[in-house]
């Protein structure tokens, strides 16, 4: 089965490592582009790129101020992503505490 584009979808849009570090960045507040590229050491091209690509998935917000766009986070496109990485880390430290602490397997 193929994989779904990059674009269309916000799970396969974060596996991209730079695009996580944007998100991050734009976390804590709405950001121009020149401040992205400065704090973190990326080329203009390629912010401008990912940031296409976070917009297209809905990740990231935009709105012209003058001549500036400024970007942030979508909070709530990025829900099901959260919850996801919960999941993940509660099957994770499940797994590591072993079959023996889950109360099914001890007949509880």
């Amino acid at each position: 089965m193929p994989r779904a584009a990059t674009t269309s979808d916000a799970f396969n849009a974060v596996a991209e490592p730079r695009r996580r570090e944007i998100l991050n960045f734009l976390a804590l507040q709405e950001r121009p582009v020149g401040d992205i590229v400065d704090s973190l050491n990326l080329e203009q091209p390629s912010v401008s790129k990912h940031l296409r690509v976070l917009r297209q998935t809905g990740l990231v917000n935009v709105r012209r101020d003058g001549r500036r766009m400024l970007y942030r986070t979508n909070a709530e496109a990025l829900r099901p992503l959260y919850e996801l990485s919960r999941i993940k880390k509660r099957a994770e430290a499940k797994e590591d505490d072993g079959p023996e602490s889950d109360p099914i397997y001890k007949g509880e």
